[in-house]
């Protein structure tokens, strides 16, 4: 079964905006992160800072600006890009959550994530992946049709 989003939803412009604010943060995070724990060893678990709020060691703080990018650049550009990136950074995010979940007490910590770490990892998946369920972009024919084909072609309503 197909999935069927809305095209051209009206509040397409609220959700890039929020899908774009936390790309931003996971970039600004990243550039405090790398500048902050710069010295360290890459995956350092004993000299890992807190930054913004978060756990971090120059690993982590690498992929999060890598991250922030792609996520910022593809709202930025917007159209359907976006669409496509915030729903894979919904699913990749959702799944670093739930491993950094599952190895946080472990040896395999190489982020050095915390308990904070993964909830604002699963915070940050469900506003880019909601943002993805509304920012797809089309004609207005194309999304005419995907209406009708969700809800069933409109009749004609009568009036009493």
């Amino acid at each position: 079964m197909a999935a069927h989003f809305p095209i051209n939803h009206h509040l397409r412009p609220l959700y890039r905006l929020l899908a774009g604010v936390a790309g931003l943060y996971m970039l600004v995070f990243g550039v405090v992160g790398f500048a902050q724990t710069s010295g360290a060893e890459f995956f350092t678990r004993d000299e890992a800072e807190w930054v913004l709020g978060l756990r971090t060691n120059p690993a982590f703080s690498l992929l999060s600006i890598v991250a922030g990018v792609i996520v910022l650049g593809a709202n930025l550009i917007g159209r359907n890009v976006g669409h496509v990136i915030n729903t894979i950074a919904g699913v990749v995010l959702t799944i670093v959550g739930m491993a950094s979940l599952a190895l946080m007490q472990t040896e395999a910590n190489v982020f050095a994530f915390s308990m904070v770490n993964v909830i604002v990892t699963f915070v940050l998946a469900a506003v880019v992946g909601t943002a993805s369920l509304y920012d797809r972009v089309g004609s207005t024919a194309e999304a005419q049709a995907e209406e009708e084909f969700r809800h069933g072609p409109s009749t004609a309503r009568s009036t009493v």
